[in-house]
């Protein structure tokens, strides 16, 4: 049993992974609702749209929940020859695939993190979880000040002893296998591909605060593996995906249970970022280009609007279909439903929760 969730009063030892963009609040309402903690993915959201889904989320459940954010920088240089290039480059894509859409110049690239921050503060959940970098001893501090327990992301030994000397409550690890968005943060992508099974036990021995397995897991005999390993919860994000609360779009929740295991893969030509995903023309068309691509979140703002115009007219193939090595393993089901089966798979394996 978590000692980590147990202290919050969460029953279960499940985190539905954050996916931002593709979570809403009702799924994360669903899911800390059926003894397991949901977990909202703020990283795109303005303040204001982070204070009215937390809203969203009390006014369905009075369970605990978590908030994500990005720890990204306020500011963004951008280099407007690659910006131009890359423009070009899509507007073609776009061009050959008939779709009525072109990339713009955002006012924006993302919301600014110290004003998501202070938002995140003011609405207060449970946990706050953190990627793509690692707060402030005071950040952290701050967060804990106010209640809100603080998880880090974690894609190495030495990322998770960031956090944890960081004053984080917890730190989830997140193996190669996980699908969408790499935290990344002290390291190149590409040496960070560590796979969970081998990161979750040395993990566990480097920092003495609670380890959250996070890559792969679709079942209640892999949390209970995970857990053998040395970790305190699981994190699913892909197995949550193809819920009818999740706002992943129609084409991506059908192509999940048909995905290969070749052909996910570490994917940077959406968003400028490495992200595991489904390989598809998109990904093709620009593999070519990948090296000359802008940085997150650049390029993840610009292909944005080829993004949503892909979802409307229902095809996958130019969508960023984010998921884990084990994505064919999806149950498309409600998702208090998929908690309850988690959970049964997790007691037969050998582990009844408290």
């Amino acid at each position: 049993m978590s000692v980590f969730l147990r202290s919050l009063g969460v029953a279960h030892p499940l985190i539905q992974a954050p996916m931002s963009g593709s979570n809403t609040p009702a799924l994360v309402a669903a899911v800390s609702g059926a003894g397991a903690l949901g977990s909202l993915g703020a990283g795109y959201l303005e303040p204001q749209a982070l204070l009215d889904q937390a809203a969203q989320i009390r006014a369905a459940t009075d369970r605990p929940f978590a908030i994500n954010l990005f720890v990204l920088p306020d500011d963004f240089v951008v280099d407007e020859a690659q910006l131009a290039m890359t423009r070009r480059r899509l507007d073609a894509l776009v061009a050959c695939e008939g779709l009525d859409v072109r990339t713009e110049v955002p006012a924006r690239w993302a919301p600014r993190f110290s004003d998501q921050l202070a938002a995140l503060r003011e609405a207060r959940p449970a946990v706050a979880s953190f990627a793509f970098d690692v707060l402030a001893t005071a950040q952290v501090r701050e967060l804990q000040a106010s209640g809100i327990r603080v998880v880090g992301t974690a894609t190495s030994v030495a990322e998770a002893r960031a956090w944890a000397d960081r004053g984080a409550d917890a730190v989830c690890v997140q193996g190669a296998e996980a699908g969408g968005h790499r935290g990344t943060f002290l390291h190149a992508a590409e040496e960070a591909m560590v796979g969970l099974f081998a990161l979750l036990p040395l993990a566990a021995a480097a920092v003495d605060i609670p380890v959250i397995a996070a890559g792969g897991i679709m079942g209640g005999r892999a949390m209970r593996a995970a857990e053998l390993l040395g970790a305190d919860a699981s994190q699913l994000g892909t197995a949550f995906l193809a819920c009818p609360e999740s706002a992943a779009a129609e084409a991506w929740k059908r192509d999940l249970p048909q995905a290969q295991d070749h052909r996910v893969g570490t994917i940077y030509s959406f968003s400028g970022r490495a992200a595991r995903g489904l390989n598809n023309r998109f990904v093709e068309a620009m593999q070519p280009f990948a090296g000359e691509l802008p940085p997150y979140p650049i390029l993840n703002a610009l292909t944005a609007p080829l993004r949503r115009a892909a979802a409307a007219a229902g095809g996958g193939d130019l969508l960023s279909e984010w998921c884990g090595q084990a994505a064919a393993l999806v149950r498309p089901m409600p998702a208090a439903a998929l908690v309850r089966v988690l959970m049964d798979e997790y007691a037969a394996a050998g582990c009844t929760p408290a």
